[in-house]
């Protein structure tokens, strides 16, 4: 079985293009599932609707997520809520991007 903090090390492979800091430490990703047969739904968010890495950054997500050993499938969704704020941050992104 797929443990969930695989499918969170694949994840920080992923960087926004114009944030020195992997997406799930930026807060994007809001809901990682592990379903039967090593599916995986990824519920996540952007910096914004007009994030110009829309395309871009859920495909990479999709990828490393999928190079996981015995992952079967994985679906990649976008919402917008709630909102994406700076809240979502880890502390040490906030560090890093100087808001702590």
């Amino acid at each position: 079985m797929i443990q969930k903090e695989q499918v969170i090390e694949a994840i920080k492979q992923v960087y926004d293009p114009e944030i020195p800091v992997d997406i799930y430490e930026l807060g994007l990703i809001y809901d990682i599932t592990i379903l039967p047969l090593n599916n995986i739904e990824i519920l996540m968010t952007l910096t914004s609707p007009n994030c110009p890495a829309a395309d871009v950054i859920p495909s990479q997500v999709e990828e490393k997520v999928k190079a996981i050993e015995e992952v079967n499938a994985v679906n990649v969704h976008i919402t917008f809520e709630p909102p994406y704020t700076i809240d979502r941050m880890s502390e040490a992104a906030k560090l890093e991007l100087g808001f702590a």
